[in-house]
């Protein structure tokens, strides 16, 4: 593949990506936020959309072999304090790096200040790298790989993660309408208006 091909395909599916995140309202601040308060579900639902699809779409290409896997080693402590660290980051700043641009385009201005904040990490991080891999943070437990634990190949085990995905996603629509979560504006706030609080986001400019 040509590097031209590699960023076409980037972009294009960059710009798929982000009318996905758009039309779901997934970007909004109330949603993000609603979703780390435990309020809101619906970030959780187009996450395990997305999930699902990717996990039927690599079951179809690694079966007919298309496509070969390669996992990562598992990095516990890594992983562990990481992802603390980015969903902190997440709920102060009702974005995270998948949706940052997205609010951008949308007219979120301090989502500017989020996506300056995001890039300086990825930058530091970098430089700190190579002294944090030599530290706990560095250590691998070898590749954690669902299908290889079950014994079973790998289309199988990615099929019934998809149907996991979706039987959750039932109970979750089930019991928390997307309709009713997004609120009357459709930007996710409508349990804190229920509570009689003021919703505290960004405004867009129009």
């Amino acid at each position: 593949m040509s590097l031209v091909t590699a960023i076409s395909i980037g972009l294009l599916m960059g710009i798929l990506f982000g009318f996905a995140l758009e039309k779901s309202r997934v970007f909004e601040p109330g949603v993000i936020v609603g979703q780390m308060q435990l309020r809101n579900f619906i970030m959780l639902k187009v996450f395990l959309t997305a999930v699902a699809t990717g996990a039927v779409v690599l079951a179809v290409l690694n079966g007919f072999g298309f496509v070969k896997l390669a996992p990562k080693p598992t990095l516990y402590g890594a992983d562990i304090v990481g992802g603390l660290i980015l969903g902190m980051g997440i709920a102060l700043a009702g974005a995270c790096p998948g949706t940052v641009m997205a609010q951008i385009g949308a007219g979120y201005r301090d989502a500017v200040v989020t996506l300056i904040g995001a890039l300086s990490g990825a930058v530091a991080y970098s430089y700190a790298e190579p002294a944090l891999s030599k530290t706990f943070l560095g250590v691998s437990s070898g590749r954690l790989v669902l299908h290889t634990m079950l014994g079973i190949p790998y289309w199988a085990g990615a099929l019934m993660l998809a149907a996991l995905c979706v039987a959750i996603l039932v109970v979750l629509e089930r019991y928390f309408p997307s309709n009713r979560e997004l609120g009357p504006n459709v930007d996710g706030d409508l349990g804190s208006r229920e509570r009689g609080e003021v919703p505290v986001r960004a405004v867009p400019v129009r």
